[in-house]
């Protein structure tokens, strides 16, 4: 079957697109934060980002919160994520596009100076050009 076809086929069942948003878009709009060349590091092979939520919720601090909360760094809290992130990626024994996974974070609430535990999601799915890229969320997020 073409593309051809398949578009016409598709169009014909669901309707003509109204509205597109790439990956790229919702880098360039902050709605995804790109995890960088840190996400190699950790381990993964494909490219890495965060949801806004959950950058500003696992990885975000600021000089306010290092004064209210005791330092921390945005280098190092990324490193939990995604180090956590591919130790469960490897430790996972099936097989599928998602997994949740967990690590402990202070949360940025201006008073914590513990850790706690909390819970993320991690999507494997197409990219703009159809190439896998990862995702991670909070549970509540798609």
């Amino acid at each position: 079957m073409s593309n051809a076809s398949k578009k016409s086929s598709a169009e014909s069942f669901f309707g003509e697109v109204i509205a597109t948003y790439s990956r790229t878009q919702a880098l360039a709009d902050g709605v995804l934060v790109d995890a960088g060349p840190m996400a190699a590091e950790a381990g993964f092979q494909w490219p890495v980002a965060l949801t806004a939520a959950a950058w500003a919720d696992c990885v975000a601090w600021s000089d306010e919160d290092n004064r209210q909360q005791g330092y921390q760094n945005e280098s190092g809290r990324l490193w939990d994520v995604l180090f956590m992130a591919s130790y469960a990626i490897r430790a996972q024994s099936g097989s599928g596009d998602r997994l949740e996974f967990q690590l402990y974070r202070v949360p940025r609430d201006g008073q914590a100076v513990q850790a706690v535990l909390t819970t993320l999601k991690l999507i494997v799915g197409p990219g703009d050009r159809g190439e896998p890229v990862v995702t991670i969320l909070l549970p509540d997020e798609d």
